[in-house]
């Protein structure tokens, strides 16, 4: 298991204040996703968080280790699958662990039958459906050595119903392995279906402004989205983040 802790971090670029005193905690196992008006800071937060920035100030821990302006100690899902079109469904799933000198071809086999690809281990990216690709990025990332996940809007660019269907098969495989995941989204309802918890972060520069601790139980289904308890958190939120629009 692997925890976060994000102590009083800022970044600027170009004299501009990205990210301001950022404080955020990510427990053992633990579902966080982070919510905020576009252009707020949400994908550089992960850059810094992946050591492709080192912050101004403040400090990154992964299990106690600073890990500032350090690549590599994460594993990290952009917004696009970004499969390499040369490799097979079972060369890109082990893209991470070859980066990393540590292959483990049978718990990769084992990854992709548990998504239902079973099969497509020898095919090319032009060959699968968005969500098919979506599949296989995602197993890339919980196949490299790295515990803790960061998933960027991994969502965005799927239709409705692809998106929930992907959402409940993340869910399956997280509780089943409980990594520790942060996760960007601008999707309300996605961040209430899948989290422990939601951050919500101000217009640039980047501030935590709030944050609700979901009280829904595990395992959760599709039925959930449609109580007057999730409406009425959703309503919540959508007023706190209408601060910010």
């Amino acid at each position: 298991m692997t925890t976060l802790s994000i102590q009083n971090m800022s970044k600027s670029f170009d004299g501009e204040l990205i990210l301001d005193d950022l404080s955020i905690q990510v427990g053992e196992g633990e579902f966080v996703s982070i919510l905020g008006p576009s252009g707020s800071g949400k994908s550089t937060l992960f850059h810094v968080i992946g050591g492709l920035f080192a912050p101004d100030s403040g400090d990154i821990k992964l299990d106690g280790e600073s890990i500032n302006g350090r690549r590599g100690s994460i594993s990290y899902m952009p917004q696009s699958p970004s499969l390499l079109p040369w490799r097979t469904v079972i060369e890109n799933v082990m893209l991470g662990q070859e980066l990393h000198g540590k292959r483990d071809k049978e718990m990769a086999m084992g990854m992709i039958e548990r998504a239902g690809l079973k099969g497509y281990e020898d095919a090319y990216p032009e060959d699968l459906s968005g969500g098919m690709k979506q599949r296989v990025a995602f197993i890339r990332a919980l196949v490299s050595p790295q515990s803790f996940l960061c998933l960027d809007e991994p969502f965005s660019a799927l239709d409705e119903f692809t998106r929930l269907d992907m959402q409940r098969w993340l869910l399956s495989i997280w509780e089943e392995d409980l990594s520790s995941v942060l996760f960007v989204t601008h999707n309300i309802d996605e961040a209430l279906f899948m989290s422990d918890r939601i951050i919500v972060l101000s217009t640039r520069p980047a501030r935590v402004q709030k944050e609700f601790k979901v009280p829904f139980p595990r395992p959760r289904d599709k039925e959930i989205l449609l109580t007057e308890e999730f409406l009425k958190w959703k309503t919540d939120i959508f007023e706190e983040l209408s601060q910010y629009v």
